[in-house]
């Protein structure tokens, strides 16, 4: 759910990296006594994801920088990246500047060249390992068939990206920041299950647009066929039910051993993770616009009145 921004991540689980619209075929609208209140009736007007499992539209190009007429940028293939060997970054000019001549250069390019090529390679890397993954699944390339296809060597690659799943997710979602946020603007008087809750539906309601669409499908093939990453992405589940536990323990006081704080948070991520799971079902079945956006949020409200009012009239024995 998210590494870089790709046209191929989801975002809900980029997850995203980088980033949401909605209804529910004959699903029940909520009655009086499941009333979600004015958060949870309208939980469009909460934020959206941009995102890491997911960025969906295409990241428009880093402009090149301009050069003075008259210098060459001869690249310098195999030298390792200055983070970690201490000289040029592999894609760095052959005439970077050295001892004495660095601030001259500075001013000639400007002071984020160096961090433009490096943001660069980070995309050819994040663009080669989606196509390798949506052609042939994780599990089935490796890290120096990724770095092949992005034009640079392995350690780049590694330099960039630690560990392989972190080419999928993002290490620190873009939902975490996202959501932590909209508990904390929430109004007086509105719960943090409203508020939390409203993001999520939300968020996942705009999985199913067509300009998501494509990319959630292909990214579900590529998690769902992978243990590795199924693995992963609850792992990252339960980061982000915990880290929202811990902000209703800070706004709530709760001692250590209440329940109340993660009983919360894992109901959100709870309806987090169902309807995540819907979208990728549905998109993989070739639903998408406006019916299957309104089909999302019709089921996430109705879950969001479940998660608000409780669970005591429901699936009652007979």
């Amino acid at each position: 759910m998210t590494a870089g921004a790709s046209a191929r991540r989801s975002t809900a689980t980029v997850l995203l990296d980088d980033s949401a619209e909605d209804v529910a075929v004959g699903a029940p609208s909520p009655g009086p006594a499941e009333d979600p209140g004015p958060a949870a009736e309208d939980p469009a007007s909460a934020p959206a994801v941009t995102a890491s499992v997911v960025a969906l539209p295409m990241r428009p190009p880093v402009p090149a920088p301009a050069e003075r007429p008259g210098t060459a940028a001869t690249p310098s293939a195999q030298t390792p990246d200055a983070a970690t060997a201490g000289g040029p970054a592999a894609d760095e000019p052959a005439d970077a500047p050295g001892p004495g001549r660095r601030s001259r250069r500075r001013e000639r390019r400007g002071p984020n060249l160096r961090e433009q090529r490096r943001q660069r390679t980070r995309e050819a890397i994040v663009d080669a390992a989606a196509e390798l993954f949506v052609e042939r699944g994780f599990d089935h390339v490796s890290v120096m068939e990724i770095a092949q296809r992005a034009g640079v060597v392995e350690k780049t690659v590694f330099n960039h990206f630690p560990v392989k799943e972190g080419l999928v997710f993002e290490a620190d979602p873009p939902i975490r920041a996202a959501l932590l946020d909209a508990v904390r603007r929430r109004p007086a008087g509105e719960s943090v299950a409203a508020a939390a809750g409203g993001f999520v539906v939300a968020a996942i309601s705009q999985l199913g647009s067509p300009a998501a669409a494509e990319g959630v499908a292909e990214m579900a093939r590529v998690i769902r066929g992978s243990r590795t990453l199924q693995v992963r992405e609850r792992e990252i589940l339960g980061t982000l039910a915990d880290t929202l536990a811990e902000q209703i323990v800070l706004e709530t006081d709760a001692a250590a051993d209440e329940l109340e704080p993660w009983l919360a948070a894992n109901a959100v991520l709870g309806l987090y993770s169902a309807l995540l799971e819907l979208a990728r079902d549905r998109v993989l079945e070739g639903a998408s616009g406006p019916e299957l956006v309104e089909e999302l949020r019709a089921r996430g409200r109705r879950g969001l009145a479940l998660m608000q009012f409780g669970l005591a009239g429901y699936a009652k024995r007979r």
